[in-house]
């Protein structure tokens, strides 16, 4: 996991709808960057649809929020449509994003060692520094922690 006070990895992944994203277009704005490991499992969902709820309070504190996790652009666009989800989430495949963050580890599944996704939540400041570092955060409590973190 990176530390607060690193400057924020850029990338450049396309959103559900297809469209490129990069970190440096939301310079200016406060970005809570979140990594999560697959749409449409429970923990996932809690947390995006917590996100959604309070998106309107993200707004208000000049803040944007970010899903990223390897699924497939389809995949988020049957995922935003499902539980209408306000946000951009982005596809990273190819790991870029995920490695770049440091949030692809071991994880240990039923007795079984395998590498995924570890839920993580940044928050990166105007300037495209980390200033907040989350690292196996609870999917439920998630959205509401960073919105006080604002």
């Amino acid at each position: 996991m990176l530390e607060a006070g690193t400057k924020a990895p850029d990338f450049e992944l396309p959103d559900q709808n297809g469209v490129m994203h990069t970190l440096k277009e939301y310079r200016g704005k406060k970005v809570v960057l979140y990594f999560y490991p697959k749409d449409n499992t429970p923990g996932c969902t809690r947390q995006a649809c917590g996100f959604g709820e309070l998106y309107p309070q993200f707004l208000e504190k000049d803040a944007v929020v970010i899903g990223i996790s390897r699924d497939s652009t389809a995949s988020h666009k049957k995922f935003e449509e499902k539980y209408n989800l306000p946000f951009v989430l982005l596809s990273d495949v190819n790991l870029e994003a995920i490695q770049a963050y440091d949030v692809w580890q071991e994880k240990n599944m039923y007795g079984k060692k395998t590498m995924g996704v570890v839920r993580t939540t940044y928050l990166i400041d105007e300037e495209g520094v980390i200033t907040k570092a989350f690292g196996k955060v609870k999917a439920a409590e998630n959205p509401g922690q960073m919105l006080s973190q604002l």
